[in-house]
């Protein structure tokens, strides 16, 4: 198996993505013919799977965030004002987001937090700057009942399917493509990390390990061709 796997990597030039899925499947395959008693042994299972390079996430520019900003308030509701613009201010996941409730909002006149419940429910304090603090303000003036973002249909929370779908309704309308509620949490993460130390940054968005906000401070191809051409002799 071993042997295999070098030949779909010499001899074949597969990508690495590529040579993993055959060696997953095979994994797959001698694994049921273990449960089966056709064999054994599982002659695939000490074989590595090669490791894959992270990439960065994808960077919304500042052109781009303007333009998607801009769509929501000239064409949006303030329901969906405010998710745009609350998601670019905390980097909040799309599941934290439809879970919000009034409840969950604390503004005063210099400060203010959420009250999330993020993966494996778990509780953190997000911090809400000026901007939030007045868009979130406005909007709690027109909204009633339990949930922040309500559905008009369902009369309940919003769905994540449902904030898929406008935030990407937005990017369109503004000319971004291939945008998910996702891209704006990465953008307030490569936003504060030019600035917030990766620890700080980490509490803010839930992550449980630094290695997940290093994604942040990743150089991209060309970052990293930039860094070495000032070596270069002239």
């Amino acid at each position: 198996m071993t042997r295999y796997r070098s030949f779909l990597q010499s001899q074949l030039k597969l990508a690495p993505a590529s040579i993993n899925r055959y060696l997953v499947t095979l994994k797959s395959y001698f694994a049921l013919a273990v449960d089966l008693r056709k064999i054994t042994l599982n002659p695939a299972g000490v074989v590595k799977l090669i490791p894959l390079i992270k990439s960065s996430p994808r960077q919304i520019s500042d052109a781009e965030e303007s333009a998607i900003v801009s769509a929501v308030n000239n064409y949006g509701s303030a329901r969906n004002r405010t998710i745009i613009i609350l998601m670019f201010h905390t980097g909040l996941r799309a599941a934290e987001v439809c879970g919000l409730k009034n409840e969950h909002i604390y503004l005063r006149k210099r400060s203010g937090h959420l009250e999330v419940y993020g993966k494996r429910n778990k509780y953190r304090e997000v911090p809400l700057n000026a901007t939030i603090r007045k868009v979130l303000l406005e909007y709690l003036l027109t909204t009633e009942g339990d949930w922040l973002f309500i559905s008009r249909k369902t009369k309940s929370a919003i769905t994540t399917r449902a904030l898929g779908y406008l935030v990407g309704k937005y990017a369109r309308i503004a000319g971004v493509e291939d945008i998910s509620p996702h891209d704006l949490r990465h953008r307030f993460g490569y936003r504060m990390a030019e600035t917030v130390p990766l620890h700080r940054l980490a509490q803010i968005m839930g992550h449980d390990s630094l290695d997940t906000t290093m994604v942040y401070v990743r150089g991209t191809s060309e970052d990293l061709q930039r860094d070495v051409e000032q070596i270069a002799w002239q």
